[in-house]
């Protein structure tokens, strides 16, 4: 949720920030200012009503103990008055802050000032563009296809035993996937995140500290005998690890990484654009996290996409990075930047990262704070990175590296996977 202040502050220049998300936030900031208006004015009204209710109370106890029960009896009729006043105004005052509450939780985040305007992906801005894109010889075939030529990916067998979506990986295509995890996770740790293993599943109130409740309801799978979720990426479970926190300032910034099996129930189409590993409901993923300073958020979130960039460049692939517009930016996050790798045989440019600033989103839900150097309790910032989401990762290096002899394995994952080749 954003901070209240802002609206109360400078709500023409909120509804003018909501327009780069081609967002009309009108309504919804007005109808805030007005529960606001509500909920404070209430507030002060119970408050005055308990002060006059407990000095009330401090009078006809002095009366009883001074012999005046007359005057006493007098005074304990307003003063159930006062209580049924008290009771009143708290349903009120709970009313409001409820309305006000599911009213905040429907705006999304106010997108940075350099976002760029946009409808879709195609008005993205790619900000750099890095490596030599493949020319592949004449016989060259997409992933899906080298994946049963190698004998390394099962589609069918996986859709068999769960559904399109989930496919079984095996022999030497189950080691490459073996070998990026723990490429992915021991660099990290290089960088200083600290390693964790999380729960696959999380409750309600992770979901909606990190925003998936209730905008990504429909995208998780839920367990609902135990009101459970399958998580769509760590990110959830490892940022709400700090959920309920004061921090000390010392301790920032919190680095963080985990890699863990993500659960999407993502809409399917048709068509390329989601065949073999481009869009699957299972899939692998390592991600980074961090809790930072307020002033420091956006210096972290160039040093993860820097991080990220060095991955890429490991792995030999071509990449590019893009600046999401506002209309394809994240319902939680007010600056995110997407990496993507290029596929030769498919020739299309595959996103295989988000890298995202949340601000005070998260930390809003959360109660996520730390304590400063003054002694105020502060709201953190929160990122998050995939570094790096495998499916895709693995369709640009078989589609890029494939040869007639076979398909080459870079240099930086053969001490992973324990061969030079897949042939």
């Amino acid at each position: 949720m954003i901070d209240i202040q802002l609206i109360r502050d400078n709500s023409a220049e909120v509804i003018r920030r909501y327009e780069v998300r081609n967002f009309d936030a009108t309504a919804p900031v007005n109808r805030i200012k007005e529960l606001d208006a509500t909920r404070r004015q209430t507030q002060k009204q119970l408050d005055d009503t308990l002060a006059e209710s407990n000095a009330l109370a401090r009078d006809i106890g002095q009366l009883f103990k001074s012999g005046r029960g007359n005057e006493a009896a007098a005074l304990k009729e307003k003063s159930l008055l006062l209580k049924q006043r008290a009771k009143d105004l708290q349903e009120q005052l709970d009313i409001a802050a409820n309305e006000l509450s599911e009213v905040m939780t429907s705006l999304p985040m106010l997108p940075h000032h350099s976002v760029p305007a946009g409808k879709t992906e195609t008005d993205n801005e790619v900000i750099h563009q890095e490596g030599e894109l493949p020319e592949l010889f004449k016989d060259a075939v997409p992933h899906w296809e080298l994946a049963g030529k190698y004998d390394i990916i099962d589609f069918e067998g996986g859709t068999k035993v769960t559904g399109s979506g989930f496919p079984i990986y095996k022999g030497k295509g189950a080691r490459l996937q073996r070998a990026l995890i723990s490429f992915f996770l021991d660099e990290a740790v290089k960088a200083g995140y600290t390693e964790y293993q999380p729960p696959l599943l999380v409750n309600a109130e992770s979901a909606f500290g990190t925003g998936q409740l209730p905008d990504k309801d429909g995208q998780m799978y839920h367990v609902p005998s135990d009101n459970l979720y399958l998580i769509p990426t760590s990110e959830v479970p490892v940022t709400n690890i700090f959920r309920d926190m004061i921090l000390n300032e010392n301790e920032l910034p919190v680095k963080c990484t985990a890699y863990s099996v993500c659960f999407r129930r993502e809409a399917g189409s048709y068509g390329k654009d989601v065949r073999g590993l481009n869009r699957l409901h299972q899939f692998d993923k390592v991600e980074i996290v961090q809790v930072t300073h307020p002033e420091k958020s956006y210096q972290a979130l160039d040093e993860m996409v820097s991080y990220v960039t060095t991955l890429l460049q490991k792995l030999e692939l071509p990449f590019r990075v893009a600046r999401l517009c506002g209309g394809d930016l994240g319902f939680a996050a007010a600056l995110t930047y997407d990496m993507e790798v290029y596929s030769a045989a498919q020739e299309r440019w595959l996103e295989v990262s988000s890298i995202s600033n949340f601000e005070t989103y998260q930390a809003q839900r959360m109660k996520l704070r730390f304590r400063s150097q003054e002694g105020k309790n502060l709201l953190a910032h929160t990122l998050n990175g995939s570094a790096l989401a495998l499916p895709r990762i693995m369709a640009a290096l078989l589609e890029n590296n494939q040869s007639e002899e076979g398909i080459h394995i870079p240099k930086a994952l053969q001490a992973y996977t324990g061969f030079a080749r897949i042939s």
